[in-house]
């Protein structure tokens, strides 16, 4: 049973990879719609088989398995192997992830319909999901890291998918680099792994953690600080990458320049939560790193509250969307510092079915209008897109976490749990998150009453050709929407309460950090949860948010222009971004440019270049020239110089011999 588990899991890997190459290879040959069924079957037969995985790790509680594919390489005792790992975590995982990826792929039809690219853009799809299977289900460090670089190319061809577009090519080159300042974290703590665990084995690690608790590492002569904190900061560090924490957020807006789909895998169950995927798999090594765990609660806290301010001021659909997903992350992060994984994970799985959805319906929009996505060029739209209207709602209740919902109960529970948290820091990210309910409803409701509702904008040209979207635009979106309004309810008491969870053992927690466990105590069911939601400031706050929301754009739109003038410095911090842009582009992009100016002005041209190479032939060639001049051809001249010399040294020998 074991073997067979694992290579079912081996083969739900390969079949988007495999779907990935014919559409890639052969899709010219093939054509558009044969190399559209076949990318989507075998996704559909992945997603399948990630059913039959989940229910035989989770509901038929078979024990965790892993096998070793085979060995890249032997180094000593060191054995360096492509072996997977399938536990309650990777289960979980890997079916929202193909859930996800499947509603993408069918929605692709529709959306990418005529692109010159259309088949290479299936292909990209394809690979980003093998590598994503992959980064889940890895029992390694460096296996993990291979789906985690391969997410972070294949992101890197989406966003400039439309490669003749500057602010495309911009976006993914802005996503790669940022991606690779956290993934050098990442590798130097897989080195720091190697170095005090001769291992990269999940299983080995995490075994050997209480051993090395205590341990120190020198960073410089002299200076040393605990191995296992510099360990579990320098994973983080990897995790803020992929996972656009502050301050490596910067590339995720920009991200918005692929097509609209990949926006919707990219910021839903895919590539940005992989680094809270990350950070809950190395529990064990974290639970032992307070400090850590503080630092990423305050982190966390920081991007929910001041990340979701920034979506008040876009008026780009898909932007505010991207920064309502930096905002999301914020919460998952300030979970998984307060030792609450479950509820991160419960977050990211809630959040990835109606933040999809929310991308799903915004390219929905754009298609009806003709790709047009300002929404100040919008309004009124709800009576001309109902199933897309319909669907927008529901995903923006859930995003707004309003109960029944399925994001009031993820959301409610980090909120919950981090009130519990005896971490420094915990205090602030309370702050931040309950205060993040607010502004999340009115950045929300803002975008929705912008497209939806008020007064008509649309240019006349569009308005007698608005019509909803085909089948396979408005079928994603449904199949989104019903876990956006019940996953939630369904999933709180076996993802936070039951024993065991749907998680189980796959996470650890310290029991002075198990905050999940004094919510357990006060837990009465769902129903009640969301009954007594009226008893508790997160909703409240949401409620105030929505009908401010309501009372600026719908009632009195006039008001926000009066607020932006009357508050100009902080209108103009958020539209600069707290300045992170500015900073990067004139120090970090520039900076360097002028810095390699002046490495090659002075070092190359006038050190190396004007010194050692063509200074060392004037040398010779003034030294020629002197010795030139010496030649005369004259007699009396060499006698001259003759009797010269035979002075010199006479005084020279007479100096050095005294009578």
């Amino acid at each position: 049973m074991d073997n067979s588990l694992i290579v079912i899991a081996l083969i739900t890997a390969l079949l988007p990879l495999a779907g990935s190459l014919i559409a890639g290879l052969l899709g010219k040959k093939l054509g558009d719609v044969s190399s559209h069924r076949i990318a989507i079957s075998l996704v559909g037969i992945s997603f399948l088989l990630a059913i039959f995985l989940f229910k035989a790790m989770v509901i038929d509680a078979v024990p965790a398995v892993e096998g070793t594919i085979y060995t890249w390489a032997t180094a000593g005792t060191l054995s360096f192997d492509v072996s997977l790992l399938l536990d309650r975590l990777s289960a979980t995982m890997i079916l929202i992830v193909l859930f996800v990826s499947l509603m993408v792929h069918i929605y692709t039809i529709g959306y990418m319909a005529g692109d010159p690219g259309y088949t290479r853009f299936f292909s990209y799809v394809s690979l980003f999901t093998f590598s994503m299977l992959i980064l889940v289900l890895a029992n390694n460090f460096l296996l993990m890291f291979f789906g985690w670089e391969g997410v972070g190319l294949v992101s890197y061809l989406l966003i400039g998918f439309w490669f003749n577009r500057e602010a495309a090519n911009f976006g993914s080159l802005k996503a790669f680099i940022a991606n690779r300042i956290g993934d050098i974290g990442f590798l130097l703590a897989m080195g720091a792994v190697l170095l005090y665990f001769n291992s990269l084995s999940y299983h080995t690690v995490f075994q050997q953690v209480p051993a090395v608790v205590g341990k120190t590492m020198e960073i410089f002569p002299g200076y040393n600080v605990d191995a296992i904190s510099a360990i579990a900061l320098l994973l983080f560090i990897g995790a803020m990458g992929k996972s656009a924490q502050i301050p490596l957020h910067v590339w995720l807006p920009e991200s918005m320049e692929g097509p609209t789909p990949i926006s919707a895998l990219i910021h839903a169950a895919t590539m940005v939560t992989a680094g809270i995927y990350m950070v809950a798999r190395m529990s064990p090594i974290f639970e032992y790193a307070p400090s850590v765990l503080s630092l990423i609660m305050i982190i966390g806290g920081t991007g929910a509250l001041f990340l979701g301010l920034l979506a008040i001021v876009q008026n780009d659909i898909k932007r505010v969307i991207a920064y309502s997903t930096l905002s999301q992350l914020g919460y998952m992060a300030v979970a998984l510092g307060a030792s609450a994984y479950d509820a991160a994970i419960f977050h990211l799985v809630t959040h990835a079915f109606f933040k999809a959805l929310l991308f799903l319906a915004a390219g929905s929009v754009i298609i009806a209008l003709h790709h047009e996505q300002d929404m100040r060029k919008m309004g009124g739209l709800a009576s001309y897109l109902p199933v897309t209207y319909l669907t927008f709602v529901a995903g923006a209740l859930a995003l707004c976490a309003i109960p029944p919902f399925a994001g009031f109960y993820s959301k409610d529970a980090i909120i919950e749990a981090v009130s519990l948290s005896n971490l420094p820091g915990a205090g602030y990210a309370y702050f931040c998150v309950l205060t993040g309910a607010f502004v999340t409803a009115v950045y929300t409701f803002r975008m929705l009453f912008m497209t939806f509702h008020t007064q008509s904008r649309l240019d006349e040209s569009l308005r007698g050709h608005i019509k909803e979207s085909p089948w396979v635009i408005w079928v994603p979106l449904v199949c989104l929407a019903i876990p956006s309004v019940f996953a939630g309810q369904m999933l709180i008491d076996p993802m936070l309460y039951s024993h065991p969870t749907i998680l189980g053992n796959t996470i650890f927690v310290l029991p002075e950090h198990d905050v999940l466990g004094h919510l357990a105590a006060e837990y009465q069911g769902a129903k009640i949860m969301a009954l007594n939601a009226g008893l508790t400031l997160p909703f409240w706050f949401a409620i105030a948010g929505i009908f401010t929301a309501w009372l600026f754009v719908v009632m009195r739109p006039e008001w926000s222009t009066r607020l932006v003038k009357r508050f100009p410095i902080i209108y103009k911090i958020l539209v600069e971004k707290y300045g992170f842009d500015a900073f990067n582009q004139k120090v970090l992009v520039h900076g360097t440019v002028d810095a390699g100016h002046v490495f090659y002005d002075v070092s190359d041209v006038k050190i190396i270049d004007g010194v050692a190479v063509n200074g060392s032939g004037r040398l010779i060639r003034w030294m020629a020239q002197a010795g030139r001049s010496l030649q005369t051809g004259y007699i009396f001249h060499y006698a001259f110089a003759m009797i010269l010399g035979v002075a010199v040294f006479l005084v020279w020998y007479m100096g050095g011999h005294p009578s």
